[in-house]
């Protein structure tokens, strides 16, 4: 059975989803204007976590601790890379640009161009841009690493908000990753 749970983090809520095979879905969930609509995007992010790990799913806080646990450490400063199955579901080319983006070290960028050629596809810049809006599992898959090849910052699902808070924290954190000696 697949499972689920939310965290609130210092970018928003945080959707949680997975099953035995690995995380399919860390997503943002947006604050509603009304408890309904919360519902209905909380139903909706269940019904994409099914459709991935090709079963149900129920809330399992447990289930989903290692996840949280690791979500927190990096949140805290304490974690550069996560060390956990993942299990997204996507074409050869969106799962070996996902891939390719866990290489990015925390605190640091690379361009379109700069994944592309990671893939030796050097002219695939948009296709990774696709790739990379299509990430289903974000922070973990670190998409808001990638940049504009002039180094801007370019959209993000989470929006661009997000995108640079995670950036900011990455970069702030970085003497405290050293001191740690931790992943």
């Amino acid at each position: 059975m697949a499972f689920y749970t939310t965290i609130d983090s210092p970018v928003g809520p945080l959707f949680i989803g997975g099953s035995a095979a690995g995380l399919h879905r860390l997503t943002f969930l947006e604050p509603a204007e009304s408890p309904l609509r919360t519902v209905y995007t909380l139903a909706g992010s269940v019904a994409a976590l099914e459709r991935d790990a090709g079963e149900a799913a129920e809330h399992d806080d447990l289930a989903a601790e290692p996840v949280v646990r690791q979500l927190t450490e990096y949140f805290e400063g304490a974690r550069t890379a996560f060390d956990l199955a993942l299990a997204p579901r996507g074409t050869d080319f969106q799962l070996a640009v996902w891939n390719a983006l866990t290489t990015i070290p925390a605190g640091e960028t690379r361009s379109y161009g700069d994944v592309a050629a990671m893939l030796a596809q050097p002219s695939a810049s948009r296709a990774v841009g696709m790739a990379n809006g299509r990430n289903p599992i974000a922070i973990v898959v670190p998409c808001h690493r990638v940049v504009g090849a002039n180094g801007t910052l370019t959209g993000y699902g989470g929006g661009l908000d997000r995108k640079r808070w995670l950036l900011q924290h990455e970069a702030s954190s970085m003497p405290l990753f050293a001191s740690a000696g931790r992943p």
